[in-house]
């Protein structure tokens, strides 16, 4: 059977040959196809088919799908968000892109990357991107809980897992933030010395990087003042800038990166810098939406870099009433925003359920009520 087959493979393109020659021209192209091996059951026709669509096949055929995939892939590459928005700015309240107009960053913030690193992979990423309709995510890297990167963390595995996570959003063309995730230290300047090391290491592989934000300090509390986080700043943010002169920074405000209104008395002095605002719908509510719009009205750039729908805890009922006034207020002045968070914990905030075990490409079985929301909120927004 495989010499008959052989001898087939031979003779049938010669017989072809013959054939065109007294017609005067060429077989059709035909489009190859992508089969499998035959199999002994297959017929002697499978193979005589696969043969003559190899014979018949022209060169040109294979350049020109060629240069069709090498335009798609390029329409692809056109169309992301970095693509077209380019390298962001703060002009006076507002963040915008590279040709001044406004612009607003929206995604999904990820869970300490320490506990949760399987969730930092580009088809997460791109799951984001496409199927969620988000074009910024949030790296959070927590500094002093267990796992943090000033306590018993290892550090190169996370400084690991923050830069890939950097690279899998730059080859997507998305927006990246890299949170500093101070919280249970209460105060910044617990772990400056080590703040100032790491921005040095991140700002000078991401110098050249368009679409990398750096956050230098999620949620100062406690003790910690605003005169406290702004000499904390004043010492972080000079690091950076030795190395990407404009890159956008955020910086945390005490109480949580609530006290917004005291960076708004006494801002500090540096450009392409962003104040963040955190909140819990389910426990802020008119108070700090006033301090916010107040804010925002006499010039201070707020961006709100981590929000959720429940309680300040992280659990408790999701109040989506009080989350649509404020992402109403939030569409109002264009502040971008970051949802909180990309996990499978068993908390309200998580947007999986427990059992879910996808990585990417999420199935509605994958997402608990936090999850459905604001996936349809994000999936909602035309993007400019």
């Amino acid at each position: 059977m495989k010499s008959w087959k052989l001898s087939l493979s031979i003779i049938l393109p010669l017989f072809l040959c013959s054939l065109c020659a007294c017609a005067g021209n060429e077989p059709a192209p035909v489009s190859p196809t992508v089969e499998a091996s035959p199999t002994d059951s297959e017929s002697a026709e499978a193979s005589i088919e696969t043969t003559t669509q190899a014979t018949a096949e022209p060169a040109e055929q294979s350049s020109t799908q060629q240069s069709i995939q090498e335009e798609d892939n390029m329409t692809i590459e056109n169309t992301t968000p970095v693509s077209i928005h380019g390298a962001l700015s703060v002009q006076g309240a507002d963040l915008v892109d590279k040709n001044g107009e406004k612009f607003q960053l929206y995604g999904m913030s990820t869970h300490g990357i320490a506990w949760f690193p399987q969730y930092v992979n580009q088809e997460a990423f791109r799951t984001l991107r496409d199927d969620w309709n988000t074009n910024c995510v949030r790296l959070a890297m927590y500094t002093e809980e267990y796992g943090g990167y000033c306590s018993d963390g290892d550090k190169e595995t996370l400084k690991a897992l923050v830069k890939n996570g950097v690279e899998y959003a730059s080859e997507l063309g998305m927006y990246v933030i890299i949170d500093w995730h101070i919280l249970s230290e209460q105060d910044p300047n617990v772990h400056k010395d080590e703040a100032i090391t790491f921005f040095r290491e991140m700002s000078s592989a991401y110098a050249d990087y368009e679409n990398v934000l750096y956050e230098i300090c999620n949620e100062p509390n406690g003790y910690a003042t605003w005169d406290s986080v702004k000499a904390y700043a004043s010492e972080v943010i000079p690091v950076i800038r030795e190395n990407d002169s404009d890159a956008v920074i955020l910086v945390g405000s005490p109480t949580w990166s609530q006290d917004i209104d005291k960076a708004q008395a006494s801002p500090l002095e540096f450009d392409n810098i962003m104040y963040t605002l955190h909140f819990y719908a389910a426990t802020h509510k008119d108070d700090l939406r006033s301090r916010l719009e107040g804010c925002v009205n006499q010039g201070l750039p707020v961006f709100v870099s981590e929000f959720g729908m429940c309680d300040a805890s992280g659990n408790g009922g999701n109040d989506f009433e009080q989350t649509e006034e404020w992402l109403t207020l939030i569409e109002k002045y264009n502040i971008s925003f970051l949802c909180w968070n990309l996990a499978n914990k068993a908390e309200s905030s998580s947007v999986f359920l427990p059992s879910s075990t996808a990585i990417s490409d999420w199935a509605e079985e994958d997402l608990n009520e936090s999850g459905k929301w604001i996936r349809e909120y994000f999936r909602s927004i035309e993007q400019p």
